[in-house]
């Protein structure tokens, strides 16, 4: 009869034991969830906005036209687009520009000028680029 006390008394104390644990951790883990958590630096306005870009025709004559349509997403309505090239490793802004239609579209047209493949992309006046597009010219 002296083994069932003993037992009761081990299981007794593991059980408060475990209790104590699970009560402790419960008000870490509650303490934890309502502490506000600051935001992550990787989540920026910018990463809301974006534009596509579509050229009309994959190869020009020097100096034919090369219409660029696509779409904005997070840019005003009225927001300035520029074509852009890269040229020397550097994007050079070209003479051609649009503005940011209702529906978020935009239709720029662009005169390329100089043989090879043109690497040509479309910035907003905030800053935010399209994805390249490649145009050869001969």
């Amino acid at each position: 009869m002296k083994s069932i006390p003993r037992s009761r008394c081990a299981r007794s104390v593991a059980a408060g034991l475990l209790s104590a644990a699970l009560l402790t951790g419960g008000a870490v883990n509650a303490f934890a969830a309502a502490s506000p958590t600051p935001p992550s630096s990787s989540a920026s306005p910018a990463a809301d906005k974006s534009i596509t870009i579509k050229a009309d025709k994959a190869a020009v004559q020097v100096g034919d036209q090369v219409i660029f349509i696509g779409r904005t997403k997070g840019l005003k309505v009225g927001s300035k687009l520029v074509l852009q090239h890269l040229n020397n490793g550097k994007w050079t802004t070209l003479q051609a520009n649009t503005l940011v239609k209702n529906g978020s579209s935009y239709t720029l047209p662009g005169k390329l000028n100089a043989k090879g493949k043109e690497q040509l992309r479309v910035m907003g006046d905030d800053k935010t680029v399209s994805p390249t597009v490649v145009v050869t010219v001969s």
